[in-house]
């Protein structure tokens, strides 16, 4: 039995490529379960490994794609049967282990979580990696005290992955949204995905000697970092939190200390890559019932493995809204 996949291979100058192969299942990597892949989704992290160098890649040939979701085909564990249907993200899959871009996977049983009711396997893949982060920031705010009661939430990096699905889940919860971008163009999209307003990325860009400006937001999801997050932090109200999701404006912060002093800010580490069985479980269920299903499919842009070269470099660009969602059988 054969399989397709995105395989992504590395030349003797050290030059990668990425192209649709046939792979026999003994290809496969070790692992308890084997899936059979429907669905995966496009992460700034899978353009990485896509794109010139490799970048995350810690071996060659590789599979990409940190994020799958399926129906176990064979299993040596009792937690799933065939015919489950079951979502996977994080566990460093799709970078150190094959990932979700190719028909068949096979993983370690406590990577997977059983599909949510309510759920399709499609609707997960739009959700993601990127959406499960999200909801794990929603999540990590509200168990420091954020309630719609409390003021404006802030979404950095709006119109991106993290960022869209953020703004959909907050807007749906009740909170009142002011979602940052750079693109005066997406103003529409993330209006229509709960955004209640639009601050522009410029506004945040700046650098301030200031570390406190006036008390603005009651809650903060950041999937930007550097500047920009240094300068939120000086404009949170006292004791409000941010939970900080991303690097794509660098992992340096050249923030002081007075924000945490002296308005007892909270910053709050997202990661959702090793996250315990139990909140996983816990976040995919609140994503099934918080997040409104319309909202949802208007973030989609459909893909095939096809397409997944040209996208992974545009991603890396910048270039892509919302949630890339790759049929994997198509």
């Amino acid at each position: 039995m054969t399989f397709r996949a995105l395989v992504v291979d590395k030349n003797d100058e050290g030059k990668t490529s990425a192209s649709v192969q046939e792979l026999g299942e003994e290809r496969l990597p070790e692992g308890g379960v084997t899936v059979a892949v429907e669905y995966s989704t496009l992460n700034y992290k899978d353009g990485l490994c896509i794109g010139p160098g490799g970048g995350l890649v810690r071996s060659y040939p590789h599979v990409p794609g940190i994020d799958l979701a399926g129906t176990v085909e064979a299993s040596d564990d009792d937690r799933y049967a065939p015919g489950d249907k079951v979502v996977l993200t994080g566990w460093r899959v799709g970078e150190v282990h094959w990932g979700g871009y190719a028909e068949k996977a096979r993983v370690k049983a406590d990577w997977l979580v059983p599909l949510p009711e309510g759920l399709t396997t499609r609707q997960a893949m739009a959700v993601g990696t990127a959406g499960f982060t999200a909801m794990l920031a929603v999540m990590a705010l509200e168990d420091h005290g954020l309630t719609p009661e409390n003021g404006e939430v802030l979404v950095t990096g709006a119109a991106g992955g993290v960022g869209s699905v953020a703004t959909a889940i907050l807007g749906h919860l009740g909170y009142e949204v002011a979602a940052v971008t750079g693109r005066p163009e997406q103003e529409d999209y993330l209006k229509s995905l709960g955004a209640a307003r639009i601050v522009a990325r410029s506004d945040l860009a700046e650098t301030t000697k200031r570390p406190l400006e006036a008390e603005t937001w009651a809650g903060c999801v950041d999937a930007v970092g550097g500047d920009m997050l240094a300068r939120v932090l000086g404009q949170m109200k006292y004791g409000a939190s941010v939970a900080a999701v991303g690097l794509a404006g660098g992992a340096q912060l050249p923030a002081t200390v007075i924000p945490f002093l002296l308005r007892g800010v909270n910053l709050l580490g997202i990661d959702s890559v090793m996250q315990p069985y139990e909140n996983r479980l816990r976040a995919w269920k609140r994503i099934a019932q918080d997040l409104p299903m319309d909202k949802l499919e208007a973030m989609i842009e459909p893909a095939t493995l096809a397409d997944l070269p040209d996208l992974g470099r545009a991603i890396l660009k910048g270039g892509v809204r919302g949630r890339v969602v790759v049929d994997v059988t198509a």
